[in-house]
């Protein structure tokens, strides 16, 4: 059994969200085991009324959230016992395999920061992200790639992208259950002299390197799913999520606005039903979960801000598939294959 240690005061909705998705989750025919971290005075109600198996939720005791208005070094040093701090304590300490989370980004990566460490080799932490896409990945078919970084370190030389390119090719291949996920740079044309000096340096190294390199993607290549992961600055990887996101969102208010003015567009739209149903389901972030905080060493799954209990219920299962894939183990071993013990 996998135990996930989740910050239950995280995220928009708040412990009611939590609480009801590890419910979901415990009563499913699943091996995971879930420390719900929170003021123990809103966790039991929360609770309350709600189906869950007790044997597979404990509730820890913590005071304290990260407000998402919080600036988050500030709000960590002044609440030492706040959830996200006792959540990474607890994988810290062996208690529980992986921290799952979604609260405040950045309190996130400071409380990982604080309690993990660093992988040899790689000098800074990746939030990655999954997005839809048009083509299938790997054996299940899953309908969205990788992207990495999209927060974490906003501006990347080409050993931070050298390093995303690993880390993403390793969680690709644990997650989406591919053997040799296809990896590419994101710039601003194909050729391996496109780009900023990082991003033609890390194509160089890349190119000589161990993994299944399909060399520079432009932005157009993103939403068709030409590879497996992409790699890019944090900057520029936050500008992408946030575009694709508010794609499939206006897309949908588009068909129901179009519906609701017009009984033609109501007929046409009825005509498109699979279509339309295909792609709120693509674009549905909920489905996803979350997505890795990679570069320590601990499994890190951030949640969406705006998570929901199903979209809690799959981040968990996530951290716990990547602690059964031992997604640490693979990214130190591709480390290891590297020349010179990882990079430059």
């Amino acid at each position: 059994m996998v135990t996930v240690a989740l910050d239950a005061m995280g995220g928009d909705h708040g412990v009611v969200a939590t609480a009801h998705g590890v419910a979901q989750l415990s009563r499913e025919d699943v091996d995971v085991h879930v420390f719900l971290v929170g003021d123990l005075a809103q966790l039991g109600p929360a609770l309350d009324g709600v189906a869950y198996d007790p044997t597979k939720i404990t509730l820890v005791h913590a005071e304290g959230s990260v407000a998402m208005s919080d600036d988050p070094r500030e709000a960590l040093d002044r609440l030492p016992r706040c959830s996200i701090l006792t959540a990474a304590k607890l994988v810290r300490d062996g208690d529980a395999k992986a921290l799952v989370s979604a609260g405040h980004t950045g309190a996130t990566i400071l409380a990982s920061a604080r309690c993990f460490e660093r992988l040899p080799g790689i000098r800074r932490s990746a939030l990655a992200a999954v997005y839809p896409t048009e083509a299938k990945h790997g054996p299940r078919g899953d309908p969205f790639a990788l992207m990495l970084d999209v927060g974490a370190t906003l501006i990347a030389s080409e050993d931070d992208l050298v390093g995303f390119a690993l880390m993403g090719s390793a969680y690709s291949s644990v997650i989406s259950e591919i053997a040799s996920p296809r990896v590419a740079l994101l710039s601003n044309g194909s050729e391996p002299n496109k780009g900023t000096p990082a991003i033609i340096e890390a194509h160089r190294r890349l190119k000589a390197g161990p993994l299944l390199f399909a060399g520079n993607v432009e932005g157009l290549d993103i939403p068709r799913g030409t590879v497996d992961v992409v790699v890019c600055d944090g900057f520029l990887g936050n500008v992408v999520l946030k575009m694709l996101e508010g794609f499939g969102e206006v897309m949908n208010d588009v068909a129901r606005q179009a519906a609701a003015r017009s009984l033609q567009w109501r007929l046409g739209l009825s005509m498109l039903g699979g279509g339309i149903r295909e792609l709120k389901r693509m674009t549905d972030w909920n489905s996803y979960g979350g997505a890795p905080l990679l570069g320590f060493d601990q499994v890190v799954i951030k949640a969406h801000g705006r998570s929901e209990a199903r979209a809690i219920r799959n981040a968990v299962k996530v951290a716990a598939k990547a602690v059964r894939g031992d997604l640490i183990g693979r990214i130190r071993n591709g480390l290891d294959q590297w020349p010179n013990g990882g990079l430059s």
